[in-house]
């Protein structure tokens, strides 16, 4: 699914995010489509990845279950394979990245020299993919269009983004959720390496919104072997989309102005949904079952869900 074109019944607003689109109901609900859209440096490419919709969505709606004893979430209903209801929140401006592994973003900034990432030190010494000796936090602002950008703690403070006693709530879930995650994914066999989470509030009461641990919002190493490869100084083998972004900076794209989206080929999309089948598989223990849904039957099925909230 490229475009989800629903009509619901009560829609009050309509926003086509990157990879999702948003439909507000009577402006209290939210009915989040997960298309099979994919997008890496912040550019949406241009053809589909059949059965990602329904990845993310159901590894989303596993992991929020798994975690709402830590901090409350969205979720109200999960109708269909790729698509969930729950509570319109208002939306915090900065998007919680957490990091386990020197890996992506921050390895890209050590290997240039550079020791401070969002106003946080890393220590000297470290290889690509090492653990920190524990968890760090580098968030960004959240960008509705183009580029999220790197800021610190305390730049999210002083600018008012979110207040001090807020930020240090946020902190807190977001360390939280991600020794949860680690906890899940161990029993899997598997290394979380780095996610993000992001957060949004009703009144008082603060919310985990959007997805989590899914494969676009996370990286993924595979336990076995990991000790090895560092020791030769090898690559790990991971379960995330950063493989997408390593063969798009391999053919000269990084999305940056002039740069061209090279060619999809029916055989590297197909690699792309296998891949992200297999961390479905991977992470959740569960058999992944390919759902084919009609827009017609999707419109009454939400519609009815809809009626029962």
């Amino acid at each position: 699914m490229l475009e989800s074109n629903l009509q619901i019944p009560g829609q009050t607003a309509f926003y086509k995010g990157k990879v999702r689109d948003v439909y507000t109901i009577n402006d209290k609900l939210m009915v989040m489509a997960a298309s099979d859209r994919i997008s890496a440096f912040d550019v949406v490419l241009p053809r589909p990845i059949p059965y990602k919709g329904q990845v993310l969505n159901q590894v989303a709606a596993i992991m929020l279950e798994a975690t709402k004893d830590i901090v409350p979430n969205w979720v109200k209903a999960v109708p269909l394979p790729n698509v969930t209801i729950g509570l319109k929140c208002e939306t915090f401006p900065v998007e919680m990245v957490v990091r386990g592994n020197l890996t992506g973003h921050a390895w890209r900034t050590y290997k240039s020299g550079k020791r401070e990432l969002c106003g946080v030190i890393m220590p000297e010494g470290l290889k690509e993919n090492d653990f920190f000796p524990t968890p760090i936090i580098t968030p960004t602002t959240k960008a509705h269009e183009g580029h999220d950008e790197d800021i610190s703690r305390e730049e999210i403070i002083a600018r008012g983004l979110v207040s001090k006693e807020e930020y240090e709530k946020l902190e807190k879930y977001t360390l939280a959720l991600f020794a949860r995650g680690k906890e899940i994914a161990a029993k899997r066999g598997l290394i979380l390496v780095d996610t993000k989470y992001e957060f949004g509030k009703i009144g008082d009461t603060i919310y985990v919104i959007d997805e989590i641990h899914t494969p676009d919002s996370s990286r993924y190493f595979y336990a076995e072997g990991y000790e090895e490869k560092q020791k030769a100084g090898q690559q790990q083998r991971q379960l995330s989309k950063e493989f997408v972004r390593e063969w798009l900076m391999e053919n000269g794209f990084q999305g940056k102005d002039g740069q061209k989206v090279p060619e999809m080929t029916d055989e590297f999309v197909n690699v792309v949904s296998e891949r992200y089948i297999e961390l479905f598989e991977n992470i959740t223990g569960q058999k992944f079952v390919k759902e084919d849904v009609s827009k017609a039957d999707a419109e009454k099925k939400i519609a009815d869900t809809l009626q029962k909230l």
